[in-house]
């Protein structure tokens, strides 16, 4: 019962918590904004309230606005440009994954040289040590699914391979956090549907990992419960905001779950195919292969499967499959069942993706409870095609 116990991010927690930013001390007074190209931060005011706050604070900002949904290489490079060019200080990360993780990415390289794949293990990255302490990061949430805010890890694409791989260490946890659930109820719900799915899916992943630990079991299990309780009840009146803080809270959860234990060959195996097909949602790609992915480790770690079970609302589980039935429940309740991966082009090539999924991110295939070869990966796949 081994195991480091590190969160330094300050998390600012609830409904109008974004108003926070205009008192909380700032680690600087140039900010770079990085937001995602669509439309949400200008449409919604939020983008206008984070720049009205910061200069209540004493901070002057600049917005870069071109992450995508699966964010690429290229335009942290960008973001690490301009934050140089205009002597930013501190980034912020406002929206949902994308941009937080992109901040983190961006953050780094606006004061280390070269290129970010320089820095990146797993795939083509050098691995190279990171030199120079990032800028500090503050995450404003907008999205309740990757965690991020409570995590180090940030995922990026590198375009030219189609490596789509996390990257972290302690830099890159940001300053502090606000997790406010007004901006979050905001999202339309099918979208909030694959994003609770995400956080589920780190949550079930650290709690099967070899690296799972009495704290993070703890907040597993809770998150786990968190969105088996709280999504159907937003799929029903998407107005419930109590409902919409706890799905906000299960996602933080999840994500100090990732920080302290991991995710598993589950993220590699989707990362692998949205790497090379970017129109693949995360949510989207988890959903499509969970079944089979959970179906493989069900009679390898069956206690934990029985526990996950009892999680998400089978209180009188005794076999592992009760976990298999839980699930496949839940995703025809958001009406997500029907989801395959021919639906977003992934190519009938499960040997293709097996063998990248494991050259990309070989750590997290370390963690699973129970060795996955290229041939139950591909057969993962299959199974998840059509």
């Amino acid at each position: 019962m081994n195991f480091d116990y590190f969160m330094p991010t300050k998390l600012i927690f609830g409904a109008g918590s974004l108003q926070r930013l205009g008192t909380e001390p700032l680690p600087g007074k140039h900010a770079l904004i990085v937001i995602s190209s669509g439309k949400s931060m200008r449409k919604y005011g939020y983008l206008d309230r984070v720049i009205k706050l910061l200069r209540q604070n004493g901070a002057d900002s600049v917005v870069f606005d071109k992450i995508l949904p699966n964010p690429i290489d290229r335009h942290v490079m960008e973001g690490a440009a301009l934050a140089r060019e205009r002597h930013c200080d501190f980034v912020v990360g406002l929206g949902g994954g994308s941009s937080i993780d992109s901040a983190k990415c961006i953050a780094m390289m606006s004061v280390n040289e070269g290129e970010l794949w320089d820095y990146i293990s797993g795939g083509s990255g050098k691995a190279r040590p990171v030199k120079n302490q990032p800028l500090p990061i503050i995450a404003i949430t907008t999205t309740a699914g990757t965690g991020t805010e409570a995590d180090p890890w940030a995922v990026t694409t590198r375009t030219k391979t189609g490596e789509k791989i996390g990257f972290g260490f302690g830099g890159t946890f940001p300053l502090f956090s606000i997790i406010d659930s007004e901006l979050i109820q905001t999202v339309p719900v099918n979208l909030a549907i694959f994003q609770a799915f995400d956080a589920l899916f780190h949550s079930t992943e650290g709690y099967i990992a070899k690296t799972a630990n009495p704290i993070s079991d703890l907040l597993a299990l809770k998150a786990v419960e968190g969105v088996f309780t709280y999504l159907p009840k937003i799929l029903l009146d998407p107005g419930d905001k109590e409902a919409w803080s706890y799905i906000a809270l299960s996602n933080t959860l999840s994500g100090i779950v990732e920080s302290i234990s991991s995710c598993t060959s589950e993220h590699a195996i989707e990362h692998a195919m949205s790497g090379y097909h970017p129109e693949l949602t995360h949510g989207a790609g988890l959903i499509a292969i969970s079944l089979a992915y959970y179906s493989f480790f069900a009679n390898k770690v069956p206690q934990r499967m029985i526990q996950l079970a009892r999680a998400a609302g089978k209180t009188d589980a005794r076999n592992p499959q009760d976990f298999i039935h839980a699930l496949a429940e839940l995703e025809q309740r958001c009406g997500v069942n029907e989801i395959r991966l021919s639906d977003y082009g992934v190519e009938n090539d499960p040997s293709k993706y097996a063998a990248h999924a494991r050259h990309i991110m070989p750590g997290l295939f370390s963690a699973d409870p129970y060795p996955l070869t290229e041939g139950d990966v591909a057969e993962i796949i299959r199974k998840s095609y059509c």
